[in-house]
């Protein structure tokens, strides 16, 4: 393709750094050319940053150098200018002391990047859970045209003739071997068969969440979600990718075009349908606090009421992501939305079109895998918002995940101080706990973790486990990963380590849960609340310097999203002032 300048319909903003003659056009364009990038692909064609989170530490992330390339040649068929960024990437599975800090960290990090950088379209290269919705809430914040391509999940892992679920399998052998059902052998020889392929999860993890609320949202082109990560047409993926931003610059189709209140409205009734992640709350609400868009818990509550979840995966069902890429993937569960009348069928999306023109021919190819609605895993699968003395700015739960036995539930807490007192205390024979109990975590928030880790799916004691009890109701103000399951208060809010009331709950005072009626009460009176309340002071002592003392001191409660207070709003993407 030749690229004819006049086809633009105004100037790019790279070229306030490359076009011209001046000393500082030269100076920026001279150093590229260093590359051997010959002069007339700085004539005013768009240079689209592959904004890459790849990482040899980022296990989900590790193949996306392959898929770069990719991008990099649909951009180049399209009349673009490719230029790799590796940008920062939050590992789930090797960052402490939480992935979850440094989301927002990322976010900030991709928005100076992009902002002080002459790009303009990004494609957001992304897989491991943090990568996706920071990248996003970067973008979000500059406003340049963005994309999102995901790295795609692993293939099943097979174990003795069943399905290994990663992430979820985890937490079932770990607790077969506190049971005594499993040995440590046959455990170590599972591990082998959880991660057999680059890739994300290959459950309904927060990986693969959030690649799928990227595609509700309209933010990636339809059908990416769920090609696995080592199938030949996730490359195909990336590469119409690359060609489609470079139309979506000329277009100057942006984030904030996208990204609307009908938007997020179908992302979180998609997140009901497929039996998402918790996560999944705190990402979207941190995102809509970038663009400005008026989104809260209570929305989470009212769209996810009604959505039957019609996704047959782990951690809710049986199958994986591979199996749901061939019944369809996504498509057909929008699609079952816009024939429900729960889909905002002009929504737009990346491709310039409305989704419901993305989808309305999608086929569901396995009815065991995506389910007729009168098979739905549960009618009501949307995450529901607890609400009460013990969590007056919301608490949540997945529905889908929980035992039904358990949704109303009066049991006497045992309290654990935080993940150190858990893990010392709950494989101790004499601890004082049945399975009517209701086992209470503080300090794992935002702040008392702090980063508000994945600790909230606690493991029950090796006790109870051996009376073949699998779930018991858990409160904390952490999260889940969200290959875990169980009927699991999360995200109480306001945290422990806020003086929220859970801080003052005390092991022998009785709780009670009622899903169905969203409440979540702690039996004492108020003026009992006042009383502890005025008697407490914060066990958690603040970090002394570096970000994680600029996170505690700015983060707000999982409630509005755990984003930091000064990032939200998006700033825009105004040229920063030559030095040169």
């Amino acid at each position: 393709m030749t690229f004819q300048p006049a086809d633009w319909p105004r100037k790019l903003r790279s070229q306030e750094w490359y076009g011209g003659t001046s000393r500082d056009t030269i100076y920026h364009r001279g150093w590229l050319k260093n590359q051997g990038y010959p002069h007339d692909l700085f004539d005013g064609r768009p240079v689209i940053g592959i904004l890459n989170t790849w990482s040899e530490l980022t296990p989900c992330n590790g193949h996306l150098r392959d898929l770069a390339e990719k991008v990099k040649a649909g951009v180049w068929e399209a009349g673009g200018f490719p230029v790799e960024v590796p940008v920062f990437s939050a590992s789930e599975n090797t960052f402490r002391p939480t992935a979850m800090m440094y989301r927002n960290l990322a976010a900030m990090a991709v928005e100076e990047v992009m902002r002080a950088q002459p790009i303009d379209g990004a494609v957001l290269l992304v897989g491991c859970d943090k990568t996706t919705p920071s990248l996003m809430m970067g973008a979000a914040s500059t406003d340049i045209p963005s994309i999102v391509v995901t790295g795609g999940p692993m293939l099943n892992g097979w174990f003795r003739g069943e399905r290994v679920g990663s992430g979820t399998a985890l937490w079932q052998m770990s607790e077969d071997i506190k049971a005594g059902k499993m040995s440590q052998e046959d455990f170590l020889e599972a591990e082998q068969a959880m991660s057999r392929s680059s890739g994300t999860c290959n459950t309904m993890g927060t990986a693969s969440t959030m690649a799928s609320m990227a595609e509700a949202l309209g933010m990636a082109l339809s059908g990416n979600a769920a090609i696995p990560g080592v199938d030949s047409r996730r490359k195909v993926m990336a590469q119409l990718t690359g060609r489609r931003i470079v139309q979506m610059v000329k277009d100057d189709l942006k984030p904030s075009d996208i990204l609307t209140k009908q938007a997020f409205e179908n992302a979180i009734r998609c997140n009901g349908a497929i039996g998402g992640s918790t996560n999944a709350v705190i990402h979207l609400l941190a995102l809509a606090g970038r663009c400005g868009v008026d989104l809260t818990l209570d929305d989470w509550d009212r769209l996810g009421r009604d959505v039957p979840t019609i996704v047959n995966l782990m951690p809710s069902g049986k199958y994986l992501m591979e199996e749901f890429f061939y019944a369809g993937g996504l498509p057909v569960v929008l699609k079952r939305l816009g024939e429900a009348d729960m889909l905002h069928r002009d929504a737009l999306t990346v491709s310039g079109l409305g989704i419901w023109d993305e989808v309305k021919e999608a086929q569901n190819w396995n009815e065991d895998v995506i389910l007729p609605v009168d098979k739905a895993l549960t009618a009501s699968g949307g995450i529901a918002v607890l609400r009460g003395n013990l969590a007056p700015k919301g608490a949540v739960l997945k529905p889908s995940a929980a035992s039904p036995h358990l949704m109303q539930h009066r049991g006497r807490a045992v309290v654990f101080e935080d993940i150190d007192d858990y893990k010392a205390r709950i494989n101790d024979d004499a601890l004082e706990i049945d399975e009517t109990c209701i086992m209470v975590m503080k300090n794992c928030g935002p702040k008392g973790y702090p980063g508000m880790s994945e600790v909230g799916n606690m493991g029950l004691p090796p006790k109870i486990l051996k009376k073949g009890i699998t779930d018991m109701v858990r409160i904390s103000d952490a999260r889940m990963s969200g290959t875990a399951y169980g009927t699991v208060v999360l995200h109480t809010a306001p945290e422990a380590a806020a003086g929220g009331p859970l801080a003052i709950v005390r092991t022998g005072d009785m709780i009670e849960l009622d899903v169905a009626a969203r409440r979540i009460h702690l039996d004492l009176s108020d003026a009992e609340i006042a009383a502890r309340l005025a008697d407490w002071t914060s066990p958690v002592v603040p970090p002394v310097g570096g970000y994680p003392k600029l996170f505690v001191s700015t983060v707000e409660g999982a409630d509005t999203g755990a984003d930091l207070d000064f990032l939200k709003g998006a700033r825009g993407n105004a040229v920063p002032r030559d030095s040169h």
